[in-house]
């Protein structure tokens, strides 16, 4: 079993109660795109965008401006929603965040990945640490009074039906069912996303002592 690196290892628990986590049989998964850590569960909305570096008009292929299109992307899905706004790196309904973004940009291609925070429990957010580095509007709150609830200011029906449309006026949008997906076409690429094994949690609480 391939393990990965001391130093990239600590790196993806830095942020993560890695004794709790054990404690409670938490996954804990790095993915390709990195970014920050995040709690996932049924209460996580995820929207990925994957684009030719020339499939965006005016927009290059660099965390910036990928960032500040994607604002005015979801500028019109939250039209009239809250105070909505691109914070740093975050979208946020004022100053409290409830989208977290994460980027891959390669020669020809970019991925922008987002994690909505449509709910959460607040319990599990003690699975996280406080990071060392955070944006200057948090300033120094802790985890849940930084964030915010989607759900509290739209249905997650309409969320999902005003990003269809807003993505369908940059791009041409066709519906595809899980199941039409060839699975085994994407065999051909290399998966770094990469589920922690019990032992490297284990290394990392070790470390975290």
């Amino acid at each position: 079993m391939e393990l990965l690196p001391l130093q990239l290892l600590w790196a993806c628990l830095e942020l993560v109660e890695a004794k709790s986590v054990l404690r409670d049989h938490i996954p804990v998964i790095r993915r390709f795109t990195g970014g920050g850590t995040v709690i996932v569960d049924n209460g996580t909305i995820f929207v990925t965008l994957i684009c030719n570096k020339d499939a965006v008009p005016n927009v290059q292929p660099f965390p910036r401006p990928i960032m500040s299109w994607s604002g005015l992307l979801y500028d019109k899905v939250f039209a009239r929603i809250a105070d909505f706004n691109l914070r740093e790196n975050d979208y946020a309904f004022g100053d409290r965040k409830f989208g977290g973004n994460a980027q891959s940009i390669t020669k020809n291609r970019w991925i922008h990945h987002t994690s909505f925070l449509w709910d959460y429990e607040v319990k599990n957010m003690s699975y996280l640490k406080l990071p060392a580095k955070v944006p200057k509007y948090r300033l120094t709150r802790g985890h849940t009074d930084f964030i915010c609830r989607m759900k509290e200011h739209m249905p997650r029906s309409e969320f999902i039906e005003r990003t269809i449309k807003a993505v369908g006026d940059e791009f041409s949008v066709s519906p595809v069912s899980l199941e039409s997906i060839n699975i085994d076409s994407a065999s051909e690429y290399v998966h770094t996303t990469k589920l922690l094994t019990e032992h490297e949690i284990r290394e990392a609480s070790v470390l975290q002592t």
